[in-house]
């Protein structure tokens, strides 16, 4: 003989409502473990390193990816371009990437290619004068607003400032400085990550 249990059902509501608030109890308590496991809103403020794959990107071409909301060019130099570099060297005003280099350029790009790697450049694509995004003007020679010597590089069109092929601010120029390199660290031969290396994250 089977015994079936019986429920009052005086308290058959007593005991739905009960379940419902554990219910709702349990899906609000999920929800704030859940968001204990979301950047907060400072590290996406911050913005998170960004990975770059850069095996098809080929001699005399550059990428240009976000990062903070910032343009970040990469930029793979030709032989060519690299040996520009030593016809500018006494015509930008910081060959040497001395200014504040804690802010501009991180140590392991204090060089004449301004980075890891010479062939690859990588910039933070604003004019360190007021902010605007500079053009690539990387054919050498003779060109509207640009010197008839121009070996290639950038080109900003509010204020005319000029930077060489490795970010370097021309003499004379309103930006005060030469363009930034973020912190970066190579993955692989084929990978980039912007926004952190050896040290940890920008």
């Amino acid at each position: 003989m089977s015994i079936e249990k019986q429920v009052d059902p005086s308290r058959r509501g007593l005991l739905v409502a009960t379940c419902a608030a554990g219910g709702v109890i349990g899906i609000s308590t999920a929800g704030v473990l859940v968001s204990t496991f979301q950047p907060s809103e400072r590290a996406k403020a911050a913005g998170a390193p960004v990975e770059v794959d850069i095996s098809s990107l080929a001699p005399g071409e550059m990428v240009t990816v976000e990062w903070r909301g910032k343009p970040v060019w990469i930029l793979r130099r030709t032989p060519e371009m690299l040996a520009s570099l030593k016809k500018t060297d006494g015509q930008v005003a910081d060959p040497g990437s001395e200014r504040n280099p804690d802010e501009f350029t991180p140590s392991y790009c204090i060089n004449e290619a301004r980075a890891i790697k010479p062939e690859f450049l990588v910039a933070i694509g604003i004019c360190t004068h007021l902010g605007c995004s500079p053009s690539t003007k990387f054919t050498p020679g003779p060109q509207p607003s640009l010197p008839d010597d121009w070996n290639g590089g950038f080109f900003c069109p509010c204020h005319g400032s000029t930077f060489d092929l490795a970010g370097r601010v021309f003499k004379n120029k309103p930006a005060p400085d030469n363009l930034v390199v973020p912190r970066h660290m190579y993955l692989s031969d084929t990978r980039i990550v912007i926004g952190k290396d050896e040290k940890g994250e920008a």
